[in-house]
This record gives C-alpha cells, structure tokens and sequence, in this order.
C-alpha cells in the first residue's frame, strides 16, 4: 500500500489549499474558460452528485451533516463537502454537472456536461441491490445516450462529433462491486463461482464492452480511476478482520488484480484500435495508500475512523440525519464509513489534474484536457 510521496512544490500545495478553500466555478470560469467543452460524470457514491435523491434507495445523503462544508449545503454528495468529480470539474473550469436524475436537468444546463454516478451502483447490474433503486453502469450509458438526443437538437448533429471529442468522461466504479456485492457472500451468493482474480476478469470484461460504447457514440477522452485501499476504509475495519493500526490486507490483495487489468486495458484501448481516443488510468490506490503511510504530510492525523458514523472507528452505519460530525473534519481522511473527507478529495483531484505517471498513466487529466483543444 506504500506510495511515492509526490509533494514536489510549493505551488503543489497551493493548488490543494486553494480547493479546499473552495473556489467556485465561477471564479474560474472568469480567470480562464474551460478547458474542455463538457465533463460527464459516471461512478457511483464517490461522486454521485444527487441522482439517487431520485431513485426509490436507502442510499441517500441528501441530509445534514452531509454537505455540511458545501456551499449549497445537504445535495445528495456523500461528502462533508466537494467530491473528487467537482474538483476535477473545478480544475478543468467547468460548471458542476447537474445530476441526470433531476427533472431539471435539461435544455442549456446539460451543455457543460451531466453527472449520471449513482451511489450503491457498480459495473454488475446486480452489485447494491439490497439498497434499492440505483444506475447500473449499464443504464448510465443508456441515460447518456438520452443526453445525445437532447445534445443533437440543442447544438446541432453536425456539431455534436467535435463537441465530444472536446469533453472529458470521468468513469469512477469498481468499489461497490467489491463491498456491496463480493465481500457480502450472504446476500450475493454468487461470488463463490469466482476466485478473486476470477471476479476481478469478470468486472473488466463488463466495463471494457461499456467503455467501447461510450467511445462508439462518440466520447473520445476517458479518465477511469481505480479503486482504492478498500481493506482500508472504516467500514471495513469495523469488521475487526485487521490487528490495530492495520488493515485487512486480504481485502486490498484482491484488488491489485483489478487494478492491474484496467490499468492494462488503457494501454490495449491506446494501442490504435480506437482512433481519435486518449484513455488514462487513475492509480486511486497508490494515491490514497501514500496519503494513509504519510498523514502528518498532507495534514492529517485520524486516518482510521469516519469523521461521522456509529459503530468500531464510525464505521459500522454511515452519518445519520442531523448527527454531530467531528469539529476538525479537514485532519479526517475519512468522512464516513464509505467515503473520503473533503479535504482528501481535494489532494486525490489534484494528483490526478497534474501529477506524474504513477499517479495518472499514461498522462494525467491536465495533458489529456490540452491535446486537440
């Protein structure tokens, strides 16, 4: 789990301070302009902006203390504050992508891109079932192809080719896959077909077919993230499989399989087969895995419990409406049982924005933003 410390400057650190200070969108829209024509977002709870507000699910956030840092308060983030995706869309100077499943989602407000994650969601349509409701990876390419027909009359079809190939598409999945679905044997009982490797292969088989579909209606820019220390969240380490101080390594092992093939997947979808495309992987678990080996760096001093939650290291039920969150949230990494702090967000954005290879390969979202502007 041991990552290379890249702190390499102080303007590094300025950039981080300066996200969590929270600088709106339309400050810097004003400095600069954006920097690609739209950001559309897909995942599930690690940057579902308010769809499952929507949809008939016990995963909702749309409640205090959830949004307690953001500006527009409680909006479906499972976060204190701004998720990986608005930090993201921060640094490429577009507005937030409204939700998909906001009925005011639509007309001039889908132009600078929409967010169609959905928390409890994975790349297995089955994954977070016993949540209810939620948008399978599946149905939210079959929502941006609704978005399409809504672009083709807004800007016109012969526009919309060079307008897509102008936007970045976030893809954010695989951890639901694993904690709401392979790591909960009673309630989906059909991981005992798979080995880990095996379910690992199965995953990239799904995502690689929705990938090419996204690519086959025209995105052309791909940044795809993996997934982090999940043997490592206190929802995990409330299970009490890890000594203290440590965490339940069999849980992270079984992740390197997954992250290795989507990190071999970008290399295969770079290979020339897919003309006009750029894919990079977000090495998610090197990043977070140098944030919890070197807290005191990045400031922060609790890295084994949720800011807010109930249980061993809040980690065993997710904040409850109106609960008292820790005062000193930005030294947290954790938020809650599930998801990270603003504050952690904030340095995962700015590693992925402009770090080097080890952090997003094979160029990061800064280089892939600039290329055929």
């Amino acid at each position: 789990m041991k990552g290379n410390n890249s702190i390499e400057s102080w303007s590094w650190l300025m950039g981080v301070l300066l996200l969590m200070l929270g600088w709106s969108n339309d400050v810097i829209l004003v400095v600069g302009g954006s920097q690609v024509s739209a950001m559309y977002v897909f995942g599930d709870s690690l940057v579902d902006d308010g769809n499952n507000n929507y949809l008939n699910s016990i995963a909702k956030s749309n409640y205090y203390p959830y949004g307690c840092d953001y500006n527009r308060g409680p909006s479906g983030r499972f976060c204190n504050g701004k998720t990986f995706a608005d930090f993201i869309g921060e640094m490429l100077r577009v507005p937030y992508p409204p939700a998909f499943a906001d009925p005011n989602t639509n007309g001039d407000r889908i132009l600078g891109g929409v967010n169609y994650a959905s928390a409890a969601a994975g790349i297995l349509d089955e994954t977070g079932q016993h949540y209810g409701d939620r948008f399978s990876l599946n149905q939210q390419v079959v929502n941006f192809e609704s978005t399409l027909s809504q672009l083709r009359t807004l800007i016109g079809a012969s526009n919309l080719s060079q307008y897509l190939a102008k936007s970045i598409a976030v893809m954010v999945f695989g951890s639901n896959d694993y904690i709401n679905n392979y790591l909960l044997p009673s309630i989906y009982p059909s991981r005992y077909n798979y080995s880990p490797p095996q379910f690992a292969n199965l995953l990239l088989n799904h995502y690689a077919r929705q990938i090419v579909a996204l690519y086959s209606v025209g995105l052309r820019k791909f940044v795809l993230a993996g997934i982090g220390p999940l043997g490592c969240i206190p929802n995990q380490l409330a299970t009490g499989q890890a000594p203290p101080g440590r965490c339940v390594d069999y849980v992270n092992q079984m992740l390197g399989t997954f992250n290795e093939g989507l990190r071999s997947l970008v290399t295969i979808l770079n290979n020339g087969t897919h003309p006009g495309a750029i894919f990079v992987y977000g090495n998610t678990y090197a990043i977070f895995g140098d944030i919890l080996n070197n807290p005191a760096v990045y400031g922060f001093n609790v890295v084994d419990r949720g800011c807010c939650g109930i249980g061993r290291n809040q980690g065993q039920i997710t904040c409850l409406p109106y609960a008292f969150p820790c005062p000193n949230r930005n030294q947290y990494v954790f938020w809650d049982a599930f998801h990270p702090t603003q504050a952690a967000n904030a340095i995962l954005a700015q590693r992925a924005y402009s770090g080097p290879p080890n952090d997003c390969y094979p160029i990061n979202v800064q280089q892939l933003a600039l290329i055929n502007r």
